[in-house]
């Protein structure tokens, strides 16, 4: 089953309280809107899909709990970013100060801004193509540092500001690199 993507924006287009409303009365479904309000329906994640998910947000949100540096998110933490798209990245983390710099209503609905750094994990229902548009959009939108994750070629797209995407194949370990100091995540566990 592959994602749905239901193009309102040449009819009407769904605002961002729409969605959000549309969102909390299905809690079970994994719901995205594009800057120009199309609705995008993913499906629920296979087993190994869902297993290098837990492992990659454990792994960060470890790192991130040694270093008290920010604040970690995982799939189902929703962020509007500055064109008006709402995404939810796999995993993602934003400084402290960022955090702190939201109000208390901020923090309880999605939150206004592209996270400093995110993880896209392939799986095998997503288009990659969709993906990567996906992360270029969150470097347009102020993301630092965007991993994209393709499990299925053993691929890693690192995505950083005013870089070209660089392409690793079959890396063992990806770094943090200034962004997240001293995290490393270990490729091992997703191969």
């Amino acid at each position: 089953m592959t994602q749905l993507i239901l193009n309102n924006s040449e009819t009407i287009p769904i605002t961002h309280e729409q969605f959000y409303q549309l969102c909390i009365a299905n809690r079970d479904l994994q719901l995205e809107r594009t800057a120009q309000g199309d609705l995008i329906i993913m499906p629920p994640t296979g087993g190994e899909t869902s297993k290098r998910n837990s492992d990659i947000n454990l792994e960060l949100g470890l790192w991130n709990r040694q270093t008290k540096l920010g604040i970690t998110f995982d799939s189902s933490g929703g962020f509007t970013l500055p064109n008006g798209a709402d995404f939810s990245p796999d995993a993602a983390w934003i400084p402290l100060e960022k955090w702190e710099s939201l109000t208390a209503e901020q923090k309880t609905k999605f939150l206004p801004l592209s996270p400093d750094f995110i993880i896209e994990l392939r799986s095998p229902s997503d288009s990659l193509k969709l993906l990567q548009d996906k992360m270029q959009e969150y470097i347009d939108n102020g993301t630092r540092l965007g991993w994209l994750i393709n499990p299925q070629q053993q691929q890693v797209e690192i995505y950083r500001q005013g870089q070209k995407k660089q392409v690793l194949d079959n890396p063992t370990t990806l770094s943090g690199e200034d962004i997240l100091p001293g995290f490393v995540l270990n490729l091992q566990l997703i191969w």
